[in-house]
């Protein structure tokens, strides 16, 4: 609930007056967000290659991606004039083992350094948390990255 009023939509229902309409909830998901780089092209196309997913055509200044669940990752370049660099977030991807396969032959390929953790300990290690693996690596504008075969936690029993 927002300020005491029920989230969701109105809708229009058949009933006794032809104006009655009840509110049905939404089931919130996440469903984009942008991330800040000095080249979109190189980000977009940087994160594609390692996550295995096309890149979508440009829309004003973004670049877009998109994962499996629908989420779009919108690459912007920070804007002419902006001083400094784009501040580094953390983005997190659970993917399958032949994805993890796949992105962990990329990252060695661009001769990347990766961890087994967050703080960046176990240099060029893969961790095996929750029974799965899960690595940490910075993409071309520092941003952390970090893929897991298994969401923290384990799998629901």
């Amino acid at each position: 609930m927002r300020g005491g009023a029920p989230v969701g939509r109105l809708v229009p229902v058949q009933g006794r007056d032809r104006h009655e309409r009840r509110r049905i909830p939404i089931t919130i998901q996440f469903n984009h967000t942008i991330v800040a780089c000095t080249d979109n092209r190189v980000s977009a196309e940087f994160w594609a290659d390692i996550l295995g997913v096309e890149v979508g055509k440009p829309y004003g200044p973004f670049i877009p991606i998109t994962v499996g669940n629908g989420v779009t990752f919108d690459f912007a370049a920070l804007p002419p004039g902006f001083e400094g660099e784009p501040q580094p977030q953390h983005y997190a991807f659970l993917v399958s083992e032949e994805e993890f396969d796949a992105a962990y032959d990329k990252i060695k390929r661009y001769g990347l350094t990766y961890w087994a953790d967050s703080r960046q300990q176990g240099v060029n290690q893969i961790n095996h948390n929750d029974g799965g693996r899960g690595i940490y690596f910075l993409d071309p504008v520092g941003h952390y990255m970090e893929l897991i075969t298994v969401p923290y936690g384990g799998w629901p029993q």
